[in-house]
């Protein structure tokens, strides 16, 4: 009979341990990135559970597999609704996201990161972000100076629907207009979800743009981690690295690498953690009633090979890599 107040005990520790993360009455927020393996996302979910940990409120963050799974996301969104009082979501698609996001937003605040939700203004309780246009103009800035202002430019998108990613793209077309002397000849080509279907894109596109032993382009734009890093394979592949000037989006080990080596010019860096910390803060403030503002530029910022060594620049980059 003396070992059933010991089971009890152990039940009782037991049962306390899977609930200590669990305050009752405690604000729950869900954040629901793109995806979950990208450092990129991790980094979110840093300044996340930083926020959190200030707010004393629970985050969980949860994510699809596959950063093109929308139907997955707004499972997610429908989901972790009923389970929280807010909503922080990377939306993977302007369109797809938005009748789920404007259902839930009538009930609960959802808050928007890094891409933004189409005609949604009338309904989220803030938007908070990369400015992803300015991000897109300082790379165009940055390839015209690498090229001497003249020459011919390829740009190789990421994924049709994301809005993040099409905004960046836009910024970098109407920035490199002022250019007179350099000419976009290629901007259809689209480089998937996954770094093999960008790294197959780019090999066909490198392909396309062959003239001799070089290319006919003298400079590339890619607008995210995963179309900048099948970029990189591709020229490296063809023996083309450090060839044409090279301008990518996001932060890699090997985009590092390139830069020290020469093989890129530079690439555009987001702020991971300020994003995820931003976001929860933001949610909060609105289940409390306090002012959120509708917009919330989290800052963009050009790495090259210049200034890896800047202890800012330096900072910034080990929020992106392991």
């Amino acid at each position: 009979m003396k070992s059933t107040p010991i089971l009890v005990l152990a039940v009782a520790a037991l049962l306390a341990g899977c609930n200590k993360s669990a305050t009752p009455g405690q604000t729950r927020i869900a954040v629901i990135p793109k995806g979950t393996t990208h450092i990129f996302w991790k980094s979110v979910e840093a300044g996340a559970e930083k926020a959190a940990k200030e707010l004393g409120v629970k985050v969980t963050f949860i994510g699809p597999q596959k950063e093109d799974d929308r139907s997955q996301q707004i499972d997610l969104v429908k989901n972790q609704a009923l389970q929280n009082d807010a909503i922080v979501l990377a939306p993977l698609d302007a369109v797809a996201l938005r009748d789920v996001v404007k259902e839930v937003s009538a009930k609960k605040p959802v808050v928007i990161i890094d891409s933004s939700l189409a005609d949604s203004d009338g309904f989220i309780s803030s938007y908070v972000a990369t400015d992803n246009r300015q991000g897109g103009r300082i790379a165009a800035k940055a390839l015209a100076e690498s090229m001497g202002g003249k020459g011919k430019v390829a740009v190789m998108r990421y994924a049709q629907g994301s809005a993040s990613t099409e905004q960046r793209e836009e910024g970098f077309l109407d920035e490199i207009k002022k250019f007179p002397e350099i000419e976009v000849v290629s901007s259809e080509q689209y480089a998937g979800a996954t770094a093999s279907q960008a790294q197959d894109t780019a090999t066909n596109l490198l392909t396309r743009l062959a003239s001799g032993d070089g290319l006919s382009v003298q400079g590339i734009f890619t607008s995210n981690q995963t179309s900048t890093y099948g970029m990189l394979q591709a020229l490296r592949g063809k023996g083309l690295a450090g060839k044409p000037k090279f301008v990518g989006f996001d932060c890699d080990a090997t985009f590092i690498d390139a830069l020290k080596k020469g093989e890129m010019s530079g690439s555009v860096l987001q702020d991971p953690v300020n994003m995820g910390y931003l976001g929860v803060k933001s949610a909060v403030a609105k289940i409390r009633g306090e002012k959120v503002e509708a917009m919330v530029d989290t800052g963009a910022t050009l790495i090259t090979q210049a200034n890896l060594e800047d202890p800012k620049i330096s900072a910034l980059i080990k929020t992106q890599i392991p």
